[in-house]
Order: structure tokens, then sequence, then C-alpha cells
């Protein structure tokens, strides 16, 4: 008899906080937030997620975001990703607005990925619609104003903290940034354990805090509305040599 194939898109029907208790099982992943031109990803394996007044923390030597399971209104399975044979599953936890306010897409192929998932209530639904083919996007400009804090920060060799803060979702990496690469219109820094895409011309201006001998920056828009990404650090140095164009507060 013929097996029948596992549907390539499906929803979870069980509870959000069911299903992110389950991370841990899937091995190596990948956790993204995205939202208005940031998508801030940890890379490895989700060794713990803890629940603390409602929120749940996925803790790890490489993972490290906390997530408001109720701002989840819809799990969606999608294993049609496929690269040299290997299957790239991913998992969005979207929310009312139909944006996933995290997603999850696993390393390790299909066989751990169905296996830490098992026992939980799924729907296939042919009317799931596919993951839209990325746009072509014009190259970063040299003087897009998103470039300098990193580039301040590469330059200092300072560690610096870089969050991403969305409703129902945060995240955050911290270390030293060993490169940054405009490419594909994006502003990309990334390391083993973390990758940062900034899309181009989606940064206006940054809004500077100094906090004793540290800095925050915070990301605005081109209309001046923070973006939820902010970059950090415990000297103020790391940021020096930031465009002048950024509004500094006390």
């Amino acid at each position: 008899m013929t097996e029948t194939p596992t549907p390539a898109r499906r929803y979870i029907d069980n509870d959000p906080k069911d299903v992110i208790l389950r991370l841990p099982g899937i091995g190596n992943l990948m956790i993204i937030g995205k939202r208005h031109g940031a998508t801030h990803e940890r890379i490895g394996t989700v060794e713990s997620v803890t629940e603390d007044n409602g929120l749940l923390r996925c803790g790890g030597v490489a993972q490290d975001s906390c997530i408001d399971p109720a701002s989840i209104t819809k799990i969606v399975i999608d294993t049609s990703s496929i690269m040299n044979e290997k299957v790239y599953p991913r998992i969005d936890f979207n929310g009312a607005d139909g944006l996933p306010v995290f997603a999850v897409v696993g390393f390790g192929g299909l066989e751990p990925f169905e296996a830490a998932l098992e026992g939980l209530v799924m729907t296939a639904d042919a009317s799931i619609p596919t993951r839209p083919q990325r746009p072509e996007r014009a190259p970063v400009s040299p003087e897009d104003p998103a470039l300098a804090p990193l580039n301040a920060a590469l330059s200092s060799g300072a560690p610096i903290t870089i969050a991403f803060e969305a409703t129902g979702f945060s995240q955050r990496w911290t270390g030293v940034v060993p490169k940054v690469s405009p490419g594909m219109g994006f502003i990309n820094v990334m390391t083993e354990d973390f990758h940062l895409h900034l899309l181009g011309s989606t940064v206006g201006r940054w809004q500077e805090e100094r906090r004793g001998d540290g800095a925050l920056m915070r990301a605005l828009d081109p209309e001046g509305r923070p973006t939820g990404l902010t970059l950090s650090s415990e000297t103020a140095a790391a940021f020096s040599a930031h465009s002048t164009a950024s509004e500094q507060l006390a």
C-alpha cells in the first residue's frame, strides 16, 4: 500500500504554549523575529523553555528570546522548503494581523522536527498559501543611516547587544560585530549563532540615549517611529563614530 505523504502545509490546533514547549526537541534551529525591515535570527538549540508571568523564555548558549503565547492566534507548519535534498521545516506563529509574531526553522531535517511535534493535533488545508518569492531589492546606499552605528561598532571592536522587540516577542544577541555586509538590498551582520538582516532605507535615523558609561541606539523609521530594533553597549565609545544626524538624549 502506498503511504500518504505528509502535507507540506498544516495548521497546528493546540495551544501555542504546548507547541513552544516542544522546541527543545527539534534540535538545531533558527528563531526569527521580523518587522519594520529588521529580521533578527538566533541559531542554535533551545536548551530550556521557562514560564515567567505568562511569558515563555527560550534559553540556551545561542538562544535568548521571550514570547507571549497569548499574542499567537494561528500556527502554521510549512515543510515545502527543500535545499540539496534536505527539508528545512518552518513554523509560523502568527498574530491577529496574519503575520508571524515569530517563526522557527529547523536545521536538522524533517525527522527530528516531526518527532518533536508528534501527538499534536494538525489539520491539512490546501488553502494555506505558499510563501511568496523574495522580491528584487535595490542595492543599499553607502549613505544609508542604518550603517553608521554598525560600522562604528565594527571599528571599535566593543561588544554590543542587538535586540529586537515587537508585539508578543523579543530577542537579543550580544557579541562583537565581525563584519557589516550590505548585499541583496539588506545590511547584514552574521555570526555562527546570529543573523541580522536590515532592509535598506527602513531606518531614517538613530535616537541615542546615554546610560551611564554606556549607550542605547534606538532605530527610528523615516517617519520617526521606533522600529523595535536597538543597539546597546556598556561603553558609549562603541558608537562614538556614529552619524551626527542621530538624535541624542541625555
